[in-house]
């Protein structure tokens, strides 16, 4: 349980320090999540157009 905790600090603490250090890398990281995620939602619902 320890371990779990001191990971999810140093993830929280890493994200903030990207940040607060490169905000323009954290953004275009975010960009590319979030696209890929569009990509995927799209690919999803053609799938399912095609089935009927």
């Amino acid at each position: 349980m320890q371990v779990k905790k001191v990971l999810t600090y140093g993830a929280v603490g890493f994200v903030a320090f990207f940040l607060f250090t490169r905000p323009g890398d954290a953004a275009n990281a975010v960009k590319g999540a979030m696209d890929t995620v569009y990509s995927a939602a799209d690919s999803l619902a053609q799938f399912v157009s095609h089935l009927s």
